[in-house]
């Protein structure tokens, strides 16, 4: 095809209108018009292009908005009307990759013939075009389908469903967002629904707070003109009236919603809410499936944002004996801006404390402590370290833990149990005790450390709900709520934290909780620790357990 000054006079925009078609809701091939949402997102581009810096957006969707139908227009335009264009788009799944292809193929199929350039190949997930100056092409990809994009350059790439990607979708992201280059006629588009707070949700706030070069675009249910029905008069409930306060929203907007919570949402308004959401935050708050109560865990934090932030610091500490180093004879904390230890309440006299500890294991990166006041089951302190090795670990744990009043500390040993001996070895006077069945002997036999293994994970799991749907005002480690946030149950049903993310602290903090009865619930002057001490060559030689 010969490009004419005509050709190359047209914008992108004037180009999708005039001679691109899309399948509309009644499977009629109609021309393309920009709707609201789609015009929101053009200008965002447009404006970015005008400066003559990269495109580079992230887009949060709701249903049936369009983002996708125009980001593969605009992709279309610019790989279908030039040689040496490269062009990717990578969906979640294969079925969304084909519907993809489709959609590029259908833009083709819709052009007139005198635009159309000559198609060099097109086979099941790419289309080449043909011209005098060199080839362009548009390749469909489906994430986590062996190393996609390593060999490649794309001056254009679509990042499809993010939040649906396979577990290691960061690691599949970086390696093809190196293939395109930092020049202005570039695009990187990355869209998808909301999948609870994951990877794309740390790009979207990072957008947000202008700290990466993608420009945020979202655009609410009530943004999008379809999204109205006649209105009959019908009262509008407590809820109704509030958001329609809120957002604006016309009678007309809210018979729609009405319509389609009863008949699209099976009557569920939180299903609305996570299909529909009518701002970024509700977005994020209602997807995904999380095991705690998002909503008022977001709350919480919110809550302690505008509160007195904690002090933080760290132990310092003398040994008796610099050479054998076989007891900490002083210590002290001192206040430190970075400091990896966070101070909600100081020790009080005569109080009892636990201090539950979740150690570096299988793709761990952090150690980290909690403590609990156990009068009030309130979280007072938090330690979290991220380091290699365990012994400066447990030498913090260890002054945190005789600062606290001699707190029980129980140690997870799954993974690790140099804290327990380290902590032996201190002859630090009260550790946790479980009891534990000795098949040869046939006895119970008492060990140091919390054991988490089939039968105590769900139990600490259900309790931790628990304690946050009673009373959630107990908690107030922005961190530790954050990993609530994050932890989730996975394809087979199983809690965890999402991919990327850490659940060191509310570990550290379950153990914590369930280890209280084997402290005392009053305040009470202490009895003299070291008749109670226990040397660790008297505990049981197997310490090895079960992983998560």
């Amino acid at each position: 095809m010969e490009r004419t000054d005509y050709d190359v006079a047209l914008n992108t925009r004037a180009f999708i209108e005039r001679h691109l078609k899309i399948r509309d809701k009644k499977a009629r091939l109609v021309d393309f018009k920009l709707n609201a949402a789609q015009e929101k997102l053009y200008r965002v581009i447009a404006g970015q292009y005008r400066e003559g810096r990269p495109i580079r957006a992230i887009i949060l969707k709701a249903r049936q908005m369009g983002f996708s139908t125009l980001t593969e227009a605009m992709i279309f335009k610019d790989t279908a009307t030039q040689a040496n264009i490269s062009s990717g788009i990578v969906a979640h799944e294969a079925v969304a990759t084909d519907n993809l292809f489709r959609m590029s193929k259908r833009y083709y199929e819709s052009l007139d013939e005198d635009l159309r350039p000559e198609l060099k190949a097109s086979n099941a997930k790419e289309l080449i075009f043909d011209f005098a100056d060199g080839n362009s092409s548009i390749k469909c990809m489906t994430a986590g389908n062996g190393s996609i994009g390593r060999s490649d350059t794309f001056q254009n790439l679509h990042i499809s469903e993010y939040a649906f990607w396979p577990k290691d979708k960061g690691e599949i992201l970086t390696g093809l967002l190196q293939a395109v280059p930092n020049e202005p006629n570039t695009m990187v588009m990355i869209e998808s629904t909301a999948n609870g707070y994951d990877d794309f949700k740390d790009i979207w706030d990072k957008a947000v707070a202008g700290e990466n070069d993608f420009a945020p675009v979202f655009c609410a249910w009530w943004e999008h003109a379809e999204y109205a029905m006649p209105y009959s008069g019908f009262a509008l409930t407590a809820e109704e009236r509030e958001i329609k306060g809120l957002y604006s929203l016309t009678d007309e907007q809210l018979t729609w919603r009405r319509w389609c919570i009863k008949n699209n949402c099976r009557g569920d308004t939180e299903l609305f809410r996570q299909e529909y959401p009518a701002c970024p935050e509700e977005a994020f708050l209602m997807s995904g499936r999380p095991v705690f109560n998002n909503e008022k865990v977001m709350a919480r934090i919110a809550e302690i944002g505008k509160e007195e932030a904690p002090k933080t610091g760290r132990f310092l500490f003398t040994w008796n004996d610099a050479e054998s180093k076989d007891r900490i004879s002083e210590y002290s904390f001192r206040g430190e801006k970075q400091g990896f230890l966070r101070i909600y309440k100081e020790p009080e006299p005569y109080v009892p404390y636990v201090i539950g500890a979740d150690t570096k294991g299988e793709g761990k990166d952090f150690f980290a402590a909690t403590v609990i006041d156990n009068r009030t089951g309130e979280r007072v302190a938090a330690l979290h370290m991220q380091i290699n090795e365990s012994r400066p670990f447990t030498w913090q744990l260890y002054c945190l833990g005789k600062w606290y009043n001699d707190a029980l500390i129980g140690v997870e040993m799954n993974f690790n149990t140099a804290p327990i001996e380290e902590l032996q070895r201190l002859q630090y006077p009260r550790q946790y005790i479980r009891l534990t069945y000795d098949s040869a002997t046939k006895k119970e036999q008492k060990k140091y450390g919390w054991k988490t293994d089939g039968n105590t994970r769900p139990l600490i799991i259900d309790r931790e709900v628990g304690q946050v749907d009673e009373d959630i005002r107990l908690f107030h480690d922005i961190p530790t709520l954050r990993e609530m946030i994050t932890f989730v149950y996975d394809d087979n049903g199983r809690p965890d934290a999402i991919a990327g993310k850490h659940d060191d602290l509310l570990f550290s903090d379950m153990i914590a909780g369930e280890i209280r009865g084997q402290q005392r619930r009053h305040a009470e002057e202490p009895e003299d620790a070291e008749e109670d001490f226990v040397p660790y060559e008297e505990q049981a030689d197997d310490l090895l357990g079960f992983g998560r």
